[in-house]
């Protein structure tokens, strides 16, 4: 098996300014448009961005994982698996696994994997260029 660590440092300055922006979002924003889409959207690419931080995954696979990552959390929310796991009054089980199922997350994910695949495209475009 190929060794797949490789430390990229541009993709973790992403992942910083991301989690930023969503730290942001959730203590400042509470509006019915950014804090619930624009976050979720945004959180799929935070996860895709940590994860090619550390490790040099193919750019297809390690999107489809994260949203497929992201749809099973969202899944867990309607299982109401905070409660099942006893965890209803513990905020940051609330907070990490989320406590209210919407069929809008999953487009809000789906448009952060479109934003990944456009972005990698974009990027892969100017890299063939120089």
């Amino acid at each position: 098996m190929i060794n797949r660590f490789k430390f990229n440092p541009a993709f973790l300055v992403l992942t910083i300014l991301l989690f930023t922006t969503e730290v942001l979002i959730a203590g400042y924003v509470h509006d019915n448009i950014i804090r619930p889409y624009i976050g979720d959207l945004l959180v799929v690419i935070l996860i895709y961005c940590f994860i090619k931080s550390f490790f040099d995954f193919p750019v297809l696979k390690t999107a489809i994982g994260v949203l497929i990552f992201s749809y099973t959390i969202e899944i867990l929310q309607y299982l109401k698996l905070v409660e099942l796991l006893g965890l209803q009054h513990s905020k940051a089980a609330n907070i990490i696994i989320g406590n209210s199922f919407e069929w809008v997350d999953m487009l809000a994910y789906t448009g952060g994997f479109a934003t990944i695949l456009f972005a990698e495209k974009i990027i892969d475009k100017r890299t063939d260029k120089r």
